[in-house]
């Protein structure tokens, strides 16, 4: 049981540490110190909801859904452009500087409302829990496929309160104008990236 809980724990920290929206999201809130904890949570209660769904029946689901499957990567590819294209023009206009020396705080809901659209309009968090995990801990024999699931929990909430205590941690070096800057180049740079491997990826579901 052990060893199924470690292998669960191994799989789900492969699928969330490459970098990604939710990432990205938590880093830049972490920077800011911003409701970070607050995302980390939201996000690893997000994780661990698509986890479960996934490793209990969902991935047959998606993987029968063409429609679905199209719904999630183009209004995901949609979503990601638009946010890319907000960074970007963050890190060019004159707001980075005002917002690092009198510490513009965000609305909590806008925060709420940005950090659900990262994840459940990310179809990578879709294909990694429902696709990945789900196929592997839905094979698993049903004593074991809770202990599987509380591994790949475990390495989500790791992963996500250990990004955003680290980036709030470095926030004095993080929340400088030039640092801003930097960051929200990195973010358009990721996001438009993303968004375009999802577009190619649509094209190819519709082919």
């Amino acid at each position: 049981m052990f060893s199924t809980l470690i292998q669960g724990f191994f799989l789900s920290a492969a699928m969330i540490l490459p970098l990604g929206p939710q990432n990205v999201f938590v880093m830049q809130q972490g920077s800011r110190k911003q409701f970070h904890l607050m995302s980390a949570t939201l996000c690893s209660i997000s994780d661990a909801l698509f986890i479960m769904a996934g490793i209990f029946g969902g991935s047959a689901l998606l993987g029968q859904s063409t429609l679905l499957l199209h719904a999630v990567t183009w209004g995901g590819a949609a979503f990601l452009l638009w946010y890319g294209w907000g960074a970007l023009r963050t890190a060019l206009s004159a707001d980075v500087e005002l917002s690092c020396t009198e510490k513009t705080v965000q609305s909590r809901w806008r925060v709420v409302v940005t950090l659900f659209a990262v994840t459940w309009l990310n179809p990578h968090v879709y294909l990694d829990t429902f696709v990945v995990l789900g196929s592997i801990g839905g094979q698993l024999s049903a004593e074991l496929r809770p202990w599987f699931t509380t591994g790949a929990v475990m390495a989500s909430i790791s992963w996500f309160f250990a990004l955003s205590l680290l980036s709030a941690w470095f926030a004095p070096v993080l929340n400088q104008p030039r640092a801003q800057r930097i960051i929200n180049i990195f973010v358009a740079c990721v996001m438009w990236y993303i968004a375009w491997s999802l577009i190619r990826k649509g094209i190819q579901i519709f082919y």
